[in-house]
């Protein structure tokens, strides 16, 4: 089941040392040409390595193939300035990611065709894309392609998600709350159907109004933790409520 974040908007708490900017923003206002956006870059890159394997795995590509593949991807978005051309009005890193792994794709299996005709002509990559090309070939979706889009947004949302469960299961082990963690996280997925709170509180030594309070809390921060996860990736901090909405949807779907 997919974990709660429907609540009412809450006021974010930035987790220490999070960017005033969001990552997405400080690549695309740089255009790759900092060392400080290629650091952003390359922190989202690591982040959101997972859907673009899982991406790849669907499209039937064996496991140490997806590896490589996706290791492939990413270094030549990262050593070769594969979003230089992308642009800030049209948005989301999720967004430009998927296009770009469909441009990949497609260059892939062009590729592949010509090895199978024992073709010598190199595919066009990435990287050598036209110097007036903009990010708009890149993010429209391709018709013929046999994984839908709503699989890559959806396991973009569970690495959303499972970042802010790391985040939040850091912090309640440096506050010296990891046992209490264990016990309660159950509440934070859904998973409570046939676990009455009760016997959290006879495992915590807590009374039941104690163990309402300590959900509560957790919840809240663990929505504040997917909150700030989504700003980083998008390009106006304004269309969080929008792009959480989005990501609901998708993770109900499946």
């Amino acid at each position: 089941m997919s974990p709660d974040l429907s609540q009412p908007r809450t006021e974010v708490s930035r987790p220490e040392g999070a960017f005033v900017t969001t990552r997405w923003t400080r690549v695309l206002a740089a255009q790759g040409g900092t060392p400080e956006a290629s650091m952003a870059l390359g922190e989202l890159c690591e982040a959101y390595w997972m859907p673009v394997f899982r991406f790849l795995r669907r499209e039937g590509r064996a496991e140490d193939e997806a590896r490589e593949l996706t290791q492939e991807f990413f270094g030549r978005v990262l050593a070769r300035d594969g979003f230089a051309h992308a642009d800030p009005r049209r948005g989301r890193f999720r967004s430009f990611l998927l296009g770009a792994v469909r441009h990949f794709l497609g260059d892939l299996r062009d590729r592949e065709r010509a090895l199978k005709r024992g073709g010598g002509v190199a595919a066009e990559s990435l990287d050598d894309a036209p110097s007036n090309e903009t990010s708009v070939g890149l993010q429209i979706a391709d018709a013929r392609a046999e994984v839908p889009d709503t699989f890559f947004d959806r396991q973009w949302a569970f690495a959303i998600l499972d970042r802010a469960f790391t985040q939040l299961a850091a912090e309640q082990e440096a506050a010296g709350k990891a046992a209490h963690y264990a016990v309660l996280k159950p509440w934070l997925v859904g998973e409570t159907a046939a676990l009455p709170q009760a016997n959290a509180a006879r495992a915590l030594g807590l009374s039941e109004g104690a163990i309402k309070v300590s959900i509560h809390r957790l919840r809240k921060r663990f929505r504040e933790l997917v909150r700030a996860e989504v700003i980083h990736t998008l390009p106006d901090p304004a269309e969080a409520d929008a792009e959480l909405s989005y990501l609901i949807e998708v993770l109900s779907a499946g």
